[in-house]
């Protein structure tokens, strides 16, 4: 039997605008299984980040329940949930979400700060992450001194820093060429491979969702269609 790391469950998420409801999720039901590299795919205003937000606990949905492990993270209060990402959960974000005023090694280091390590093995934690993404000479360096191909390496090994069972990855190399793409996706793909962590990506572009094992296409809200790998090639 698969280990089910997130599991969906009847979610529907509706914005009141004006005087109008707007129907941003329809009932949205999937498993996400531990190790899995999921994609959630779409055109703009599909409902993709929407989702992406109700998996992650960032906005609770209207109605259905979203559980990440044996936790049911719609229960939980808002303190608690800061708590539970802090912990379990990895972000990385499009726009990089750097601290200017830190340098890559102490951005890096900080999800480790909410868990209590000391700043000698924060710091050792961070560097060997960094060496890993490519940015030993960088680590001194802020993000004004870095290309957007730097800084969003520095994101992903922070992200990774705290171990965590979950990344969620929002168009994450949405800022980028081509080429950084690649190398972006490709060191995600291993770091997360070789510690069996569940990734769930979103993005609207074709050569990311290539690199997931499964794809969910949503449309309107709606899951409309569901591939596997292995029916991809």
């Amino acid at each position: 039997m698969k280990n089910v790391m997130i599991r969906i469950q009847n979610v529907r998420k509706v914005y009141q605008i004006g005087s109008e409801k707007v129907v941003a999720l329809d009932r949205i039901n999937t498993e996400i299984s531990k190790g899995e590299i999921c994609c959630i795919f779409g055109t703009s205003g599909s409902g993709k980040s929407t989702l992406l937000n109700q998996i992650s606990g960032m906005e609770k949905p209207t109605e259905g329940n979203v559980w990440i492990g044996n936790v049911n993270i719609t229960k939980l209060k808002e303190e608690q949930i800061a708590a539970f990402r802090q912990k379990h959960i990895g972000f990385i974000f499009q726009t990089y979400n750097l601290l200017p005023y830190m340098t890559a090694l102490e951005n890096t280091a900080l999800p480790l700060m909410f868990q209590g390590y000391g700043r000698g093995e924060r710091e050792k934690r961070a560097a060997s992450l960094l060496k890993k993404v490519g940015l030993a000479e960088r680590m001194y360096h802020y993000p004004s001194q870095m290309s957007g191909g730097q800084q969003q390496r520095v994101g992903i090994a922070r992200a990774f820093a705290a171990n965590p069972e979950v990344i969620f990855a929002d168009e994450p190399t949405g800022n980028l060429d081509t080429k950084t793409t690649a190398q972006i996706m490709e060191m995600m793909m291993e770091i997360a491979r070789k510690k069996n962590q569940t990734i769930v990506l979103v993005t609207h572009d074709p050569q990311m969702a290539a690199y997931a094992d499964r794809i969910l296409t949503l449309i309107d809200g709606n899951i409309i269609k569901e591939q596997r790998r292995e029916e991809r090639e």
